[in-house]
Parts: structure tokens; sequence; C-alpha cells
């Protein structure tokens, strides 16, 4: 992708729109569709990292009630042209169809490359990568197993969801309470993953979520770890102008 001239591409994730309550995330919705009217004017495309949601589950016919303001501004953002591109995380690991089919926005179930004017880019949530996580690398085979999927959506989606929702908030091994703990770069196992990566082919930047941290790494000399942070606590955001990429915080107030 070539990005226009004055034109930028945009990062984000971890929203969890909907924990630990709707009403308590209401005023967050609220802020991250400023933030995208915002970046209306000069988006070239935007990236959603994952954790949108705190649970996501798309039964066939159904979705979880909600986030009107959101998916809308994403529909028109989507209408007008502007790429979308979704990544799942470990709290809507259970997307189907909806975001392509309603909001013309591809979701990616894995970490993607992209290069945008030459600059090459690593992208996705980073859950279940690098060494250790083992709690959670184990449940996440048990959540994404078809067998296991097919069997909650027999549940009624009011039991469902509100069964989901408890566990998104309760469990660690799925809220990512303990992710937001910078753990020192030596033990930062993204950044051990960036770099067992760069091993075998070179990225100027690696971009994930899912640590709740703003965090900007250099790897080596040519390539960098970025971490998005959140817009629980940090509202931070990337912005790559077509030569740099960095962190921003979104400082408005609603």
């Amino acid at each position: 992708m070539n990005i226009p001239e004055g034109k930028k591409i945009y990062f984000s994730s971890d929203n969890h729109l909907g924990a630990p309550t709707a009403e308590a995330s209401f005023p967050r919705e609220k802020k991250f569709v400023a933030w995208l009217n915002e970046i209306e004017h000069d988006a070239a495309a935007i990236f959603l990292l994952g954790d949108l949601f705190d649970f996501w589950f798309e039964y066939k016919t159904v979705v979880p009630k909600g986030f009107v303001r959101v998916l809308g501004k994403l529909a028109d953002l989507s209408d007008k042209g502007i790429p979308i591109y979704f990544f799942v995380g470990n709290h809507d690991l259970w997307m189907r169809d909806y975001f392509e089919k309603e909001l013309n926005i591809p979701v990616y179930h894995k970490p993607q490359e992209f290069t945008f004017n030459e600059t090459t880019f690593f992208i996705g949530h980073g859950d279940g990568l690098g060494p250790g996580d083992k709690g959670y690398k184990r449940m996440k085979k048990v959540f994404t197993f078809p067998f296991f999927k097919w069997c909650f959506r027999w549940l009624h989606p009011d039991l469902g969801m509100r069964l989901g929702q408890y566990m998104s908030v309760k469990n660690k091994l799925i809220s990512g309470d303990e992710d937001a703990k910078f753990l020192g770069e030596e033990n930062e196992w993204l950044v051990q993953y960036c770099k067992r990566k760069l091993e075998t082919k070179h990225y100027n930047y690696f971009v994930f979520g899912h640590r709740h941290l703003p965090l900007e790494i250099d790897l080596n000399e040519k390539s960098r770890y970025v971490n998005l942070g959140d817009w629980i606590h940090y509202y931070t955001y990337g912005e790559f102008d077509g030569k740099t990429l960095s962190l921003k915080k979104f400082e408005v107030d609603i």
C-alpha cells in the first residue's frame, strides 16, 4: 500500500467495550468514536488490533446487543472508502462474518504482514505468541475448537452472553489483568517473539496490542516493537505518517 501525501495510517487496540459494565464503558465508547471522527480526514487506513469488545460471540443470526455508536461509525468510515482491518483478540475470538458482511471490514485471526511506502510491518493482537503463557494457550485451544464453539452456540443467547461476559471479567487468563504489568525488556515475551522472527526475516515494525501498555522498544537499529496500550487507562494509538510510526495519546475529554 502506498500512502498518499498528507495521509496517515492509524492503529488502535484494547477498548474492551462492555467492561466492567455497559454503563461504565459508555464514556470510553464515546471517546473512541470522537477519535475516529478526528482521524477521518486524513486516515489512509485504520487497523484495529483486537479486544474492541470485552466479550463478543456471533451466533448464526444473532450478534451482541449494544455498541451501536462505534459500529455505526465504523460502517460510516467503511462506506466512505477508508479501509479498516480488524484482528481478533483474546476477548473477541469468536467472530464469524458479521464485520465482513455488514461493515466490509476484513477480519484476521492471525498476525499479518503489510508494507506501506516500502516500510514493512508485522501486525497482530499478540495473544499466545512467544514463550510462556501456557495456561492461556491451552485455554485458547479449547475456546477455538470447533466442537466447543458448536456446543456454546446451542445456549440461548441471553444465557450464553451472560456467561461469556462473566468469565471475561472474572477469569484472569481471559481478562488480561496480568498483561498490564511491564516485565522488563528481557522478560517481555512479545519482544522475545519479535527477535526470533527477525532471525528469519526483517520487519521495520512489529505492532501489537494485548499488553495494555504503550511500549516502544528498539529490537535493533532498523526494527522496533510497538505496543499500542489501551483505551481504558492510556487512550493511546499508533500513527504512521509514511516514514515513522509513533505512539500518541488522545487527550480530548468527553
